[in-house]
């Protein structure tokens, strides 16, 4: 196994979903699915879907640099929601549900943001893109049912 990982932590809606859509990307050796970003201290399930914590479901993704960038996982991240809704993908409505790069590192927030530029620059998509990047905060891993769901419940995946 690889000795000099690194991690990247993103925002997309739900998380089952996102997660989903990065672990079928090569050089990524795990995900884990959890919370970033409240104000409250471990919390639970059921009270992030209040809408009152503060915290975005979020996937953590422990990656290879040697067999993927943080760009390509940038693009699998644009890809697999809609950046321009804000607190809402699809039929989930709530701060919990938003866009949103936890950056690492000085370079994955300025990749970050040059990638985020360049989208809207292109007008890639329709709508101003409302995606925050912020600092990692601290990550509260979610209940382990919720780990790996799509596999568990033999959903192939959806988006990407």
């Amino acid at each position: 196994m690889a000795q000099n990982l690194e991690t990247a932590t993103f925002g997309a809606g739900c998380f089952w979903g996102v997660e989903g859509a990065f672990r079928k990307v090569p050089g990524v050796v795990e995900t884990t699915v959890g919370y970033e970003g409240g104000m409250f201290e471990n919390p639970a399930y059921e009270e992030v879907c209040t809408d009152t914590t503060g915290h975005a479901e979020v996937v953590q993704v422990q990656f290879d640099p040697e067999k993927i960038s943080f760009e390509d996982l940038l693009d699998v991240f644009w890809k697999c929601h809609n950046p321009t809704t804000l607190n809402q993908q699809g039929p989930d409505l709530g701060t919990q549900y938003r866009s949103v790069i936890f950056y690492h590192s000085d370079e994955q927030r300025s990749l970050s943001e040059k990638s985020k530029e360049m989208l809207e620059k292109h007008r890639v998509f329709k709508k101003p893109i409302v995606t925050q990047i912020v600092p990692a905060q601290i990550f509260y891993r979610a209940e382990d049912y919720h780990q790996r769901y799509f596999e568990k419940q033999g959903i192939k995946g959806c988006r990407v």
